[in-house]
């Protein structure tokens, strides 16, 4: 590899007048950070290829013989795509940038931009490609960092700030979501609604910390009821949680229902303001519909929320369903 002829062949005309020693060019491009490169396109050697290579990357200078050392030092996981982008972009005389992790020779990895220019000769065929190789390494961190921030802040934007359920935006948009779906489908949506019992009450005569205290150990017991990925369990406001239960039939819907009241009142939290138990309770609607076309939830929701004020008005601690078995 004679790195002298190498960047001789990259240099430009000079101006008018002014001759340029290529040591100069060798100089400058060894100095930056930036790692240059050339490939001669019909051996597919590389003609050249800066020092900088063996400090980043641990493979010395003298060891990047062909495209099949550098194909081979991507990781696998970038490996098939950014070859067979890279390839392609330069078979059709386009300059071009990809974004891999290089493997170092201790069996780590540097995220490399490589930016790529396609030299052509006189006759208009691709004579070679040259390039510059830049570590990005701390800029993908940053991006990875941000994207999880971005995630976090997501989840936070969707969930209860006391309970860690969903909250009721979520829930809203879910709704609509699964209504769709269920529309298009023609399968069955369930909605369990449930108040605390006397919930009021109890913060009257407990407090509102321990008010909160409750309201979270109720929300743990209903996310450990056995629902799917799919499902949601949602605070639907103060002291009410809803449970939305994509293609799910009235029979194991009302079942889940009475698993969920129960669960509540197997707490066994203190409730000497209640009079319905000595415990904490829930009064439970539950209902199914297959969502007729050109409708929507609304009057779903309500019909629901009237079995859950049945179960209040029956003496709570109940479950209210359609469905009979």
């Amino acid at each position: 590899m004679n790195p002298t002829m190498a960047v001789n062949d990259q240099v430009t005309d000079a101006a008018p007048g002014m001759e340029v020693d290529p040591a100069v060019y060798k100089t400058l491009l060894e100095s930056t950070l930036a790692i240059p490169w050339k490939i001669d396109w019909a051996t597919m050697r590389f003609a050249y290829i800066g020092p900088q290579i063996e400090p980043l990357l641990g493979w010395s200078q003298d060891s990047w013989l062909s495209v099949d050392d550098w194909a081979s030092r991507i990781h696998p996981d970038d490996r098939d795509h950014v070859v067979n982008f890279c390839v392609s972009q330069s078979v059709a005389g386009k300059d071009h940038e990809a974004d891999y992790r290089a493997l170092t020779k201790d069996d780590g990895y540097v995220w490399i931009r490589d930016v790529v220019h396609v030299v052509r000769g006189d006759d208009g065929e691709v004579d070679s490609l040259v390039g510059f190789m830049f570590d990005i390494s701390e800029r993908k961190r940053i991006e990875h960092e941000l994207m999880k921030m971005q995630k976090k802040l997501e989840a936070l934007s969707f969930e209860d700030g006391l309970t860690g359920t969903s909250n009721r935006r979520h829930y809203d948009e879910r709704l609509q979501a699964e209504w769709k779906a269920a529309q298009t489908g023609q399968h069955p949506l369930s909605l369990i609604l449930l108040d605390i019992d006397h919930f009021k009450d109890y913060n009257d005569f407990y407090g509102h910390i321990q008010g909160d205290e409750c309201l979270v150990r109720i929300a743990g017991a209903l996310k450990e009821i056995g629902i799917r990925s799919r499902d949601i369990v949602a605070r639907y406001g103060g002291e009410e949680f809803v449970l939305l239960l994509p293609e799910t039939s009235e029979a194991a819907a009302a079942v889940l229902a009475e698993r969920c009241r129960a669960a509540i009142e197997g707490l066994h939290i203190r409730h000497e303001r209640s009079s319905c138990s000595a415990f904490v309770t829930a009064s439970v609607g539950v209902g199914t519909v297959i969502p007729p076309f050109e409708s929507d939830a609304l009057h779903f929701c309500d019909a629901v929320d009237k079995l859950l004020y049945a179960a209040k008005q029956a003496g709570r601690n109940q479950v209210r369903s359609t469905f009979s078995a």
